[in-house]
């Protein structure tokens, strides 16, 4: 049985053990002590990291009373080894966690709503309720939390016996009846949990809700706390702070001047797409009607531009109707068509002949071509 020193005292950082046992495994070495402070993966908290004396532990796991250390190297059983906890890591999901515990407890005290899925991801931490919240329901739930953050609240947890755990009611995802382990912030939360947590609310720091999205029957909420919360407003404020030089604007009216850009934009593309109808019923003017073929040669003309010249076309001539848009250097981009003429069959001899790609079905096909576009209009005898 290992002796857990995060339950005793969750700051601790670095400690003393012995090595009962170190056997090799599949990838790296297994190795058990008489006492660990690191934590096992458990609680939706990931598992601690750090060093048995110069010996990486990469992952700890728990299998009945046994806590298990992977390691890369060996230490030799019997040893007392100096052991060392990646401590920011610990700490900043200790802070996550705990504040995870008390927004979690906020929720479902004020909307009856449950916990039903937690996760701690690399880049913040979602927990899933059973029912909806709008923006400002948890804009303040996230009120509420800071809060409670700086009444600076003692966060205890304890084992109830059996019998009085059927009269305690504190939140689970699990039916538990023994060696029952809850957390309590006193007017906050009462929640069952076996990760390690921050000594008082004031420790977790921070509490931000970014963000939400409807998940099943209610809702999956982002959220980060303490140093990791720190670290992401810096980065917003560093990115707010270049978006307002680039708009010239102050960083708290970033947001009109992007809606001024918004605007701007949408007027652009407006006087754009008029000024490529301008263009394509300007070709289409200049369409006359033939027995033959029609060909129209353009610089920069876009797909539906050339499609519309197409359908446009086919309606005049006997043959096939031909638009093409790029350059004798670069080659041509082009639509064809025709309402007498099965295109896709057509297609394999014009880009056998003229070096093209393409097809398509029925009376329209299209692609790209390398001839020149004095050997098209010869081909095409227009």
């Amino acid at each position: 049985m290992t002796r857990r020193l995060y339950f005793e005292n969750s700051f601790i950082k670095e400690f003393t053990a012995t090595v009962i046992s170190c056997e090799e495994a599949e990838k790296g070495y297994i190795i058990v002590l008489d006492k660990t402070a690191f934590f096992p993966e458990g609680g939706g908290q990931k598992p601690d990291t750090g060093f048995i004396d110069a010996v990486r532990v990469n992952d700890v796991q728990e299998k009945g009373d046994t806590i298990y250390h992977y390691t890369d190297q060996p230490v030799n059983a019997g040893e007392c080894c100096v052991c060392k906890i990646d401590w920011d890591q610990r700490f900043r999901r200790m802070q996550n966690h705990s504040g995870e515990h008390i927004v979690s407890g906020i929720v479902h005290g004020k909307y009856g709503y449950n916990n039903v899925g937690f996760h701690m991801g690399a880049e913040d931490i979602t927990i899933d309720f059973d029912g909806y919240l709008d923006r400002e329901q948890l804009m303040e739930v996230e009120a509420i939390a800071n809060m409670a953050v700086a009444e600076n609240t003692q966060i205890t947890a304890f084992y109830p016996e059996p019998e009085e755990l059927k009269n305690i009611d504190y939140r689970s995802k699990l039916d538990l009846t023994e060696n029952v382990r809850l957390v309590n912030i006193e007017g906050y939360d009462l929640c069952a949990c076996c990760a390690p947590h921050v000594n008082t609310t004031a420790q977790v720091g921070l509490v931000r809700i970014f963000e939400s999205i409807r998940h099943k029957e209610g809702i999956r909420v982002h959220m980060l706390c303490g140093l990791d919360a720190v670290d992401d407003y810096r980065e917003k404020s560093r990115n707010a702070e270049a978006i307002s030089k680039m708009l010239s604007a102050p960083q708290n009216d970033t947001a009109l001047a992007v809606e001024r850009l918004k605007a701007e934009k949408e007027a652009a593309f407006a006087e754009i797409n008029r000024l490529k109808k301008a263009q394509e019923n300007a070709e289409i003017k200049k369409l006359r009607e033939t027995e033959g073929n029609i060909c129209v040669f353009t610089e920069s003309f876009e797909a539906d531009q050339l499609r519309s010249i197409v359908n446009a076309g086919m309606a005049l001539c006997g043959g096939i109707c031909a638009a093409f848009s790029g350059n004798d250097k670069d080659g041509w981009k082009y639509i064809m068509g025709s309402s007498s003429i099965d295109m896709g069959k057509e297609a394999r001899t014009i880009n056998s002949v003229l070096r093209g790609r393409g097809g398509g079905r029925g009376s329209m096909i299209q692609g790209s071509m390398q001839a020149g576009e004095a050997e098209i209009k010869e081909y095409f005898r227009v």
